[in-house]
């Protein structure tokens, strides 16, 4: 079955093969914690703060000890009440890609099979907001991502005064202004819904009226 389940949270992984594993699974955005760097990126913890307190937060790290340690590291910045946990099994075994196992001898989140991820998350306590939904609806109501083009039609991209515009929202959120382009999308991405975007927008507006 390849439909993917569409969850309230954001999902927080270690690294880019999590993610990629995840990917085909869930319709929901995904933060890398770039493993132990986030330990020292300012940046990257007022984010996940910032899609913590208006989305949650799903945490689903490996089962090793540094995954745990990134666990309690995230506890430590994140409202309990924002915050859930899914863990995977402990499974003996290494990843395809990896010539060698893991100094443990256990799979990570990116050698679990779909069905295990799944009861992960389904046993974690996440928001799962297509899950009594027909086939038809799921297909439909899977998050409709925002791209660049969109950010073009909402004048914060490729047209005068972009750059001063993207600035402004960043602001009101309380988010670096000096972000990317490509990065600001992300961002933007795990805080709202397309919908919700477009609305935010227009209020901004009408408030600078």
């Amino acid at each position: 079955m390849n439909d993917k389940i569409r969850l309230q949270e954001t999902v927080i992984v270690e690294g880019r093969y999590d993610k990629i594993q995840l990917s085909g699974l869930i319709a929901s955005p995904i933060i890398e914690t770039g493993g132990f760097r986030v330990f020292k990126d300012k940046e990257k913890q007022k984010l996940i703060r910032k899609v913590a307190q208006r989305r949650g937060i799903l945490v689903m790290t490996d089962v090793d000890s540094a995954g745990f340690v990134i666990r309690n590291f995230l506890r430590g910045i994140v409202d309990s009440e924002n915050i859930l946990h899914a863990y995977i099994p402990t499974v003996k075994g290494k990843e395809k890609r990896k010539t060698e196992a893991s100094k443990e001898g256990i799979l990570g989140v990116e050698g679990i099979d779909r069905d295990k991820l799944l009861d992960s998350i389904r046993q974690s306590g996440a928001h799962i907001l297509n899950d009594h939904e027909s086939l038809g609806e799921k297909r439909s109501s899977l998050r409709s991502e925002i791209t660049k083009m969109d950010f073009f039609d909402y004048g914060l991209n490729g047209c005068e005064n972009a750059a001063q515009h993207r600035e402004e929202v960043l602001s009101s959120l309380g988010l670096p202004k000096y972000l990317t382009v490509n990065a600001m999308v992300a961002a933007i991405n795990c805080l709202f819904t397309k919908d919700e975007f477009e609305n935010y927008l227009i209020k901004l507006n009408q408030d600078k009226e």
